[in-house]
């Protein structure tokens, strides 16, 4: 069994020669037949210096440079399609993640499961990433199904074959358990241990949780009406669309009504509900019309990929 760390790294060159010295470790513990990929990330402190180094004195490792920095879930996309291994996992080069829980990650694969997240319990950052870091998993774990308490954490193990099913871009990384899932993957956790950080800074701020947030609303789309679009689209065109029929059904009555009547209602131009009748059913053909537009895309880009996924 061959298994594949990759090791997204961006501005990380102090941390580096360590981070090495202990996977190498742990790997002559466990007597693993392995490989160390690096990617860096479009650094520009001397990282991909650092890695050409290790990789020279390594066989066992080698490193895979951006011309500029593309983000994390493209990082970890070359580096799973450069992978050899049967097994892949990965984890963060600022030292936080403990090299030595790799291990134990690879047995829970060996007990069934296709994806295990670490879970850092005894987390070592600042009040002000752990409180957000916190609301953010709950909302993943309640919005999607797939109930972890860390989802984010950059230590994970999977099987081979779950890269080969799930597509990452933007900043999808942080839900590829999500994705497996949806799949039919089986995914698991494992509490591990969680260092605080050495050298440099951390890469992410305020604007994070902003962007995890709507790409949480993607994730949802795309797991629960990827393959039928129109089934969300559709809904919500057919219930404005049906709305503002009602509306207008009521204000032709009323119309009626005032030929007898002519004082008992105001004038329809006088109504508002004339104005948001009108505005619900051209909503509602809007959504369904985007809704087919969006199932013919589906349907186009779909041809040669499989809607199913083998055990």
């Amino acid at each position: 069994m061959r298994v594949s760390v990759v090791i997204p790294v961006y501005n990380e060159a102090e941390s580096l020669p360590q981070l090495h010295a202990e996977l190498v470790e742990t790997a002559a513990k466990q007597g693993l037949d392995w490989e160390l990929i690096w990617v860096d990330d479009g650094s520009t402190d001397g990282s991909w210096d650092c890695i050409r180094m290790l990789s020279a004195r390594d066989g066992r490792s080698r490193g895979i440079r951006f011309r500029r920095n593309f983000g994390k879930a493209a990082a970890l996309a070359a580096g799973t399609r450069a992978a050899s291994g049967s097994i892949l996992c990965t984890i963060d080069g600022d030292l936080q993640d403990d090299p030595s829980e790799l291990p134990r990650l690879i047995q829970e694969l060996d007990r069934g499961l296709d994806v295990v997240s670490g879970w850092k319990r005894q987390r070592n950052d600042p009040w002000h990433k752990v409180w957000p870091s916190w609301v953010f998993n709950r909302m993943v774990s309640g919005l999607t199904g797939v109930h972890l308490h860390d989802h984010n954490c950059g230590m994970k193990a999977y099987r081979a074959d779950v890269f080969r099913e799930i597509r990452l871009y933007g900043e999808l990384h942080r839900f590829i358990p999500v994705l497996a899932a949806a799949r039919g993957f089986k995914v698991g956790e494992l509490p591990v241990n969680h260092r605080p950080r050495r050298h440099g800074h951390s890469k992410y701020g305020a604007w994070r949780f902003v962007k995890g947030f709507l790409d949480l609303l993607t994730v949802k789309f795309l797991t629960g009406f990827g393959g039928r679009p129109q089934h969300l689209l559709g809904t919500i065109g057919l219930l404005a669309f049906a709305l503002g029929l009602a509306g207008m059904i009521y204000l032709t009555i009323i119309w009626f009504i005032r030929f007898w009547l002519p004082h008992e209602f105001d004038p329809l131009h006088q109504r508002p509900l004339l104005i948001y009748s009108a505005a619900a059913l051209l909503l509602g053909a809007q959504m369904m019309s985007i809704g087919f537009l969006a199932e013919l895309i589906t349907a186009y880009q779909s041809r040669d990929e499989a809607a199913y996924s083998i055990a």
